[in-house]
Protein backbone atom coordinates (compact mmCIF):
# COMPACT_ATOMS: atom_id res chain seq x y z
CA UNK A 1 0.00 0.00 0.00
CA UNK A 2 1.29 3.07 -0.42
CA UNK A 3 0.05 6.79 0.28
CA UNK A 4 1.92 9.87 -1.66
CA UNK A 5 2.69 12.68 0.84
CA UNK A 6 2.21 16.08 -0.94
CA UNK A 7 2.84 19.08 1.32
CA UNK A 8 1.11 22.14 0.29
CA UNK A 9 2.76 25.42 1.66
CA UNK A 10 1.13 28.19 1.94
CA UNK A 11 1.73 32.25 2.69
CA UNK A 12 -0.14 31.99 5.79
CA UNK A 13 -2.34 28.84 7.39
CA UNK A 14 -0.77 25.86 8.78
CA UNK A 15 -7.32 8.07 24.61
CA UNK A 16 -10.81 -1.37 32.93
CA UNK A 17 -8.56 -3.41 31.62
CA UNK A 18 -9.87 -7.48 31.31
CA UNK A 19 -6.28 -9.93 32.86
CA UNK A 20 -5.98 -13.27 30.77
CA UNK A 21 -2.73 -15.08 30.38
CA UNK A 22 -3.89 -17.08 27.60
CA UNK A 23 -3.01 -14.66 24.68
CA UNK A 24 1.19 -15.08 23.91
CA UNK A 25 3.54 -11.73 24.21
CA UNK A 26 4.66 -12.09 20.52
CA UNK A 27 4.28 -13.64 16.97
CA UNK A 28 6.93 -15.62 15.01
CA UNK A 29 6.66 -12.96 12.06
CA UNK A 30 5.77 -9.67 13.73
CA UNK A 31 2.61 -8.02 11.43
CA UNK A 32 2.35 -4.61 10.75
CA UNK A 33 3.51 -2.30 7.99
CA UNK A 34 5.20 1.50 7.76
CA UNK A 35 4.81 3.15 5.10
CA UNK A 36 6.61 6.32 3.98
CA UNK A 37 4.81 9.63 3.25
CA UNK A 38 7.51 12.09 2.62
CA UNK A 39 10.75 12.60 2.64
CA UNK A 40 11.54 15.88 0.70
CA UNK A 41 15.62 16.18 -0.20
CA UNK A 42 15.56 20.10 0.39
CA UNK A 43 13.25 20.20 3.20
CA UNK A 44 14.12 21.02 7.01
CA UNK A 45 14.94 18.13 9.06
CA UNK A 46 13.92 19.24 12.35
CA UNK A 47 14.72 17.49 16.35
CA UNK A 48 12.97 17.73 19.03
CA UNK A 49 9.29 18.82 17.38
CA UNK A 50 6.67 18.36 18.99
CA UNK A 51 2.63 17.33 18.52
CA UNK A 52 -0.55 18.02 19.34
CA UNK A 53 -3.63 16.86 17.54
CA UNK A 54 -7.26 19.38 17.49
CA UNK A 55 -10.11 17.37 15.62
CA UNK A 56 -9.14 15.76 12.00
CA UNK A 57 -6.00 17.78 12.44
CA UNK A 58 -2.51 17.49 13.42
CA UNK A 59 -0.42 20.33 14.49
CA UNK A 60 3.67 20.06 15.03
CA UNK A 61 6.07 22.45 16.04
CA UNK A 62 9.77 22.39 14.66
CA UNK A 63 12.93 23.05 17.08
CA UNK A 64 16.53 22.22 15.82
CA UNK A 65 17.45 21.57 12.06
CA UNK A 66 20.59 19.53 11.22
CA UNK A 67 22.45 23.22 10.62
CA UNK A 68 22.08 23.91 14.36
CA UNK A 69 19.48 26.63 13.29
CA UNK A 70 15.94 27.55 15.16
CA UNK A 71 12.81 26.22 13.47
CA UNK A 72 9.92 28.20 14.97
CA UNK A 73 7.32 26.81 11.99
CA UNK A 74 4.04 25.49 12.61
CA UNK A 75 2.38 23.47 10.34
CA UNK A 76 -0.94 21.85 10.33
CA UNK A 77 -1.40 18.41 8.51
CA UNK A 78 -4.52 16.39 7.68
CA UNK A 79 -4.30 13.18 6.23
CA UNK A 80 -6.05 12.16 3.43
CA UNK A 81 -6.78 8.62 1.53
CA UNK A 82 -6.42 10.59 -1.82
CA UNK A 83 -2.80 11.89 -1.68
CA UNK A 84 -1.79 10.93 1.65
CA UNK A 85 -2.37 14.43 3.18
CA UNK A 86 -1.81 18.21 3.04
CA UNK A 87 0.22 20.56 4.41
CA UNK A 88 -0.06 23.88 5.83
CA UNK A 89 1.77 26.95 7.58
CA UNK A 90 -0.08 28.08 10.04
CA UNK A 91 1.32 30.97 12.57
CA UNK A 92 5.11 29.98 13.89
CA UNK A 93 5.15 29.20 17.84
CA UNK A 94 6.64 32.03 19.87
CA UNK A 95 8.62 30.70 22.39
CA UNK A 96 12.42 30.50 22.73
CA UNK A 97 14.07 27.95 21.31
CA UNK A 98 13.60 24.53 23.30
CA UNK A 99 14.30 20.52 22.91
CA UNK A 100 12.62 17.90 24.81
CA UNK A 101 9.52 20.17 25.47
CA UNK A 102 6.11 18.99 25.77
CA UNK A 103 2.53 19.23 23.69
CA UNK A 104 -1.38 18.68 24.40
CA UNK A 105 -4.66 19.27 23.54
CA UNK A 106 -7.43 20.43 25.66
CA UNK A 107 -10.86 22.64 24.73
CA UNK A 108 -10.00 22.59 20.93
CA UNK A 109 -6.62 24.49 21.94
CA UNK A 110 -3.00 22.77 21.61
CA UNK A 111 -0.76 23.89 24.86
CA UNK A 112 3.47 23.53 23.82
CA UNK A 113 5.83 24.16 27.34
CA UNK A 114 8.66 23.12 29.37
CA UNK A 115 11.46 22.25 27.11
CA UNK A 116 15.59 23.10 27.47
CA UNK A 117 17.00 25.66 25.78
CA UNK A 118 20.55 24.54 25.60
CA UNK A 119 21.60 26.17 29.04
CA UNK A 120 18.31 25.80 31.04
CA UNK A 121 15.30 24.21 31.73
CA UNK A 122 12.08 26.35 31.04
CA UNK A 123 8.61 26.34 32.56
CA UNK A 124 6.81 28.84 29.99
CA UNK A 125 3.89 27.83 28.49
CA UNK A 126 1.71 28.66 25.28
CA UNK A 127 -1.65 28.44 23.98
CA UNK A 128 -2.47 28.09 20.35
CA UNK A 129 -5.78 28.90 18.93
CA UNK A 130 -6.74 27.54 15.65
CA UNK A 131 -10.03 29.30 15.11
CA UNK A 132 -7.49 32.95 14.60
CA UNK A 133 -4.22 31.26 14.19
CA UNK A 134 -2.76 32.64 17.43
CA UNK A 135 -0.06 31.82 19.70
CA UNK A 136 -0.90 33.13 23.64
CA UNK A 137 1.28 32.94 26.42
CA UNK A 138 -0.25 31.23 29.34
CA UNK A 139 0.96 31.21 33.02
CA UNK A 140 4.02 29.93 33.09
CA UNK A 141 4.28 26.41 35.20
CA UNK A 142 4.59 26.81 38.80
CA UNK A 143 6.37 24.01 39.84
CA UNK A 144 10.25 23.14 39.03
CA UNK A 145 11.26 23.93 35.53
CA UNK A 146 11.76 21.18 33.15
CA UNK A 147 12.54 19.04 30.38
CA UNK A 148 12.03 15.28 29.21
CA UNK A 149 8.25 15.55 30.94
CA UNK A 150 5.33 14.21 29.53
CA UNK A 151 1.41 15.73 29.10
CA UNK A 152 -1.50 14.78 27.92
CA UNK A 153 -5.31 15.97 27.64
CA UNK A 154 -8.59 14.66 29.25
CA UNK A 155 -11.96 16.70 28.56
CA UNK A 156 -11.07 20.17 28.97
CA UNK A 157 -7.74 19.54 31.18
CA UNK A 158 -3.98 19.47 30.30
CA UNK A 159 -1.92 17.19 32.57
CA UNK A 160 1.90 17.46 32.66
CA UNK A 161 4.11 15.57 34.97
CA UNK A 162 7.55 14.07 35.32
CA UNK A 163 10.69 15.06 33.60
CA UNK A 164 14.00 16.61 34.39
CA UNK A 165 15.90 19.39 35.45
CA UNK A 166 19.56 17.81 34.68
CA UNK A 167 20.52 16.86 37.93
CA UNK A 168 16.54 16.10 39.48
CA UNK A 169 14.18 14.05 38.25
CA UNK A 170 10.32 14.43 39.43
CA UNK A 171 7.42 12.47 40.06
CA UNK A 172 4.80 15.64 40.72
CA UNK A 173 1.48 15.50 38.88
CA UNK A 174 -0.14 19.10 37.41
CA UNK A 175 -3.48 20.16 36.47
CA UNK A 176 -3.71 23.25 34.20
CA UNK A 177 -7.24 24.31 33.65
CA UNK A 178 -7.55 26.68 30.47
CA UNK A 179 -10.77 28.48 31.78
CA UNK A 180 -9.06 29.59 34.90
CA UNK A 181 -5.61 29.86 33.28
CA UNK A 182 -4.34 28.43 36.40
CA UNK A 183 -2.25 25.44 37.16
CA UNK A 184 -3.20 22.64 40.45
CA UNK A 185 -0.76 20.25 41.69
CA UNK A 186 -2.56 16.96 42.66
CA UNK A 187 0.63 15.43 44.34
CA UNK A 188 3.06 12.88 43.25
CA UNK A 189 2.97 9.76 40.47
CA UNK A 190 3.59 6.64 42.19
CA UNK A 191 6.13 5.54 40.09
CA UNK A 192 9.61 6.27 40.24
CA UNK A 193 10.97 10.18 39.37
CA UNK A 194 11.81 9.64 35.95
CA UNK A 195 12.48 11.56 32.23
CA UNK A 196 11.90 10.29 28.87
CA UNK A 197 8.47 7.97 29.72
CA UNK A 198 5.72 7.94 26.97
CA UNK A 199 1.85 8.73 27.80
CA UNK A 200 -1.22 7.60 25.65
CA UNK A 201 -5.07 8.42 26.56
CA UNK A 202 -7.78 5.82 25.64
CA UNK A 203 -11.56 6.46 27.07
CA UNK A 204 -10.73 9.49 29.63
CA UNK A 205 -7.47 7.85 31.05
CA UNK A 206 -3.79 8.64 30.82
CA UNK A 207 -1.63 5.76 29.94
CA UNK A 208 2.31 6.43 31.90
CA UNK A 209 4.82 3.62 30.51
CA UNK A 210 8.50 3.20 31.01
CA UNK A 211 10.78 5.91 30.93
CA UNK A 212 14.48 6.25 32.38
CA UNK A 213 15.21 7.98 35.84
CA UNK A 214 18.38 8.22 38.36
CA UNK A 215 21.25 6.82 37.42
CA UNK A 216 20.13 5.93 34.32
CA UNK A 217 18.24 2.93 34.87
CA UNK A 218 15.05 2.30 32.65
CA UNK A 219 11.63 1.56 34.40
CA UNK A 220 9.42 -1.08 33.45
CA UNK A 221 6.46 0.35 35.50
CA UNK A 222 3.24 0.94 33.46
CA UNK A 223 0.42 2.79 35.06
CA UNK A 224 -2.83 4.08 34.42
CA UNK A 225 -4.27 7.80 35.30
CA UNK A 226 -8.19 8.16 35.97
CA UNK A 227 -8.84 12.00 36.46
CA UNK A 228 -12.20 11.50 37.08
CA UNK A 229 -10.62 9.94 41.06
CA UNK A 230 -8.72 11.35 43.62
CA UNK A 231 -5.44 11.16 45.85
CA UNK A 232 -4.11 7.40 45.14
CA UNK A 233 -7.65 5.88 43.84
CA UNK A 234 -6.36 7.78 40.38
CA UNK A 235 -3.91 5.34 40.05
CA UNK A 236 -3.80 1.72 38.52
CA UNK A 237 -0.64 -0.36 38.30
CA UNK A 238 -0.59 -2.39 35.16
CA UNK A 239 1.47 -5.16 34.79
CA UNK A 240 5.36 -4.28 34.16
CA UNK A 241 6.65 -4.37 30.34
CA UNK A 242 9.79 -6.58 31.18
CA UNK A 243 10.19 -10.67 32.09
CA UNK A 244 9.27 -10.36 35.75
CA UNK A 245 6.28 -12.55 36.60
CA UNK A 246 6.64 -16.52 36.82
CA UNK A 247 4.05 -17.07 34.19
CA UNK A 248 4.19 -17.17 30.47
CA UNK A 249 3.12 -14.32 28.95
CA UNK A 250 5.95 -11.66 29.50
CA UNK A 251 8.39 -14.21 28.26
CA UNK A 252 9.22 -12.45 25.60
CA UNK A 253 8.96 -8.75 26.99
CA UNK A 254 12.82 -8.33 25.82
CA UNK A 255 12.23 -4.82 24.66
CA UNK A 256 9.86 -2.77 25.59
CA UNK A 257 11.06 -0.50 27.91
CA UNK A 258 12.91 2.43 26.68
CA UNK A 259 13.58 6.12 26.82
CA UNK A 260 12.28 8.89 24.81
CA UNK A 261 10.13 6.88 22.51
CA UNK A 262 6.51 7.51 20.90
CA UNK A 263 3.30 6.24 21.75
CA UNK A 264 -0.36 6.59 20.02
CA UNK A 265 -3.72 4.97 19.75
CA UNK A 266 -5.58 3.48 17.28
CA UNK A 267 -9.26 1.81 17.56
CA UNK A 268 -10.88 -0.80 15.81
CA UNK A 269 -7.96 -2.75 14.49
CA UNK A 270 -8.44 -6.41 13.59
CA UNK A 271 -4.96 -7.99 13.42
CA UNK A 272 -4.25 -10.38 16.66
CA UNK A 273 -8.08 -10.53 17.66
CA UNK A 274 -10.06 -7.12 17.15
CA UNK A 275 -10.18 -4.20 19.65
CA UNK A 276 -8.37 -0.65 20.00
CA UNK A 277 -4.65 -0.93 20.83
CA UNK A 278 -2.19 1.72 22.08
CA UNK A 279 1.52 1.57 20.15
CA UNK A 280 4.70 2.54 21.25
CA UNK A 281 7.59 2.64 19.01
CA UNK A 282 11.55 4.28 18.42
CA UNK A 283 13.49 5.88 21.28
CA UNK A 284 16.65 4.51 23.03
CA UNK A 285 16.56 1.00 24.77
CA UNK A 286 19.02 -1.11 27.09
CA UNK A 287 22.23 1.00 25.48
CA UNK A 288 20.96 1.29 22.02
CA UNK A 289 18.49 2.48 20.15
CA UNK A 290 15.44 0.88 20.22
CA UNK A 291 13.22 0.51 17.02
CA UNK A 292 10.82 -2.13 18.16
CA UNK A 293 7.12 -1.62 17.72
CA UNK A 294 5.11 -2.68 21.00
CA UNK A 295 0.53 -3.07 20.61
CA UNK A 296 -1.29 -2.63 23.63
CA UNK A 297 -4.24 -4.18 23.93
CA UNK A 298 -6.51 -2.71 26.37
CA UNK A 299 -8.97 -5.66 26.61
CA UNK A 300 -6.55 -8.14 27.80
CA UNK A 301 -3.85 -5.70 28.76
CA UNK A 302 -1.30 -7.55 27.20
CA UNK A 303 2.07 -6.69 24.56
CA UNK A 304 2.47 -8.50 21.44
CA UNK A 305 5.71 -7.52 19.04
CA UNK A 306 4.59 -5.79 15.97
CA UNK A 307 7.16 -4.69 12.85
CA UNK A 308 9.54 -2.18 13.66
CA UNK A 309 9.96 1.15 12.90
CA UNK A 310 11.68 0.68 9.35
CA UNK A 311 13.68 3.63 8.93
CA UNK A 312 16.77 4.97 10.80
CA UNK A 313 16.86 4.46 14.87
CA UNK A 314 16.06 7.69 16.18
CA UNK A 315 15.20 9.74 19.34
CA UNK A 316 13.27 13.43 20.05
CA UNK A 317 10.65 11.56 16.75
CA UNK A 318 7.41 12.37 16.83
CA UNK A 319 4.24 9.68 16.80
CA UNK A 320 0.62 10.74 17.07
CA UNK A 321 -2.87 9.66 15.66
CA UNK A 322 -5.23 11.75 13.82
CA UNK A 323 -8.74 10.27 12.28
CA UNK A 324 -7.54 7.10 13.14
CA UNK A 325 -4.72 7.02 11.73
CA UNK A 326 -1.10 6.28 13.24
CA UNK A 327 2.05 8.58 12.13
CA UNK A 328 5.69 8.20 13.03
CA UNK A 329 8.95 10.50 11.88
CA UNK A 330 10.84 13.54 12.40
CA UNK A 331 14.09 13.35 14.94
CA UNK A 332 18.07 12.81 14.99
CA UNK A 333 20.18 10.15 15.99
CA UNK A 334 20.99 12.07 19.17
CA UNK A 335 24.07 14.09 17.67
CA UNK A 336 24.20 15.30 13.65
CA UNK A 337 22.06 13.32 11.95
CA UNK A 338 18.31 14.33 11.67
CA UNK A 339 15.32 13.23 9.77
CA UNK A 340 12.61 14.58 7.58
CA UNK A 341 10.53 11.03 6.87
CA UNK A 342 7.25 11.10 8.05
CA UNK A 343 5.93 7.24 8.01
CA UNK A 344 1.88 5.38 8.83
CA UNK A 345 1.55 3.02 10.57
CA UNK A 346 -0.94 0.55 8.90
CA UNK A 347 -0.99 -2.33 12.26
CA UNK A 348 -3.24 -5.04 10.51
CA UNK A 349 -1.53 -5.08 6.94
CA UNK A 350 1.51 -7.90 6.08
CA UNK A 351 5.13 -6.40 6.24
CA UNK A 352 6.11 -4.65 3.17
CA UNK A 353 9.80 -4.08 2.67
CA UNK A 354 9.07 -1.94 -1.05
CA UNK A 355 7.02 0.46 1.60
Amino acid sequence: MNRNFIPICLFVVISIPFYSCNKCCGVATPQGNWVELSKESNSVSPSGAVCFVIGSNAFISFANDSAGNYQNETWMFTPSSQNGGAWFQVSGFPGSVRNFAVAFSASNKGYIGSGYNGTNALSDFWQYDPSINTWTRISDFPGNARYGAIAFGIGNYGYFMTGTDGTNYFNDLWKYDPTGNSWLSLGDYPGIAKSGAISFVYNNRGYIVTGIGAGGKLDNAFYSFDPSQQGSAAWTSLRPVSNVSPETYDDGYTSIVRSNGVGFVMLNTNSNGEGDRAYITTGIGEGSFNNTTWEYDFADSLWTKKTSYERAPRVEAIGFSVQNLGFVGLGSNGTTTFYSNIDEWFPDEPYNSKD
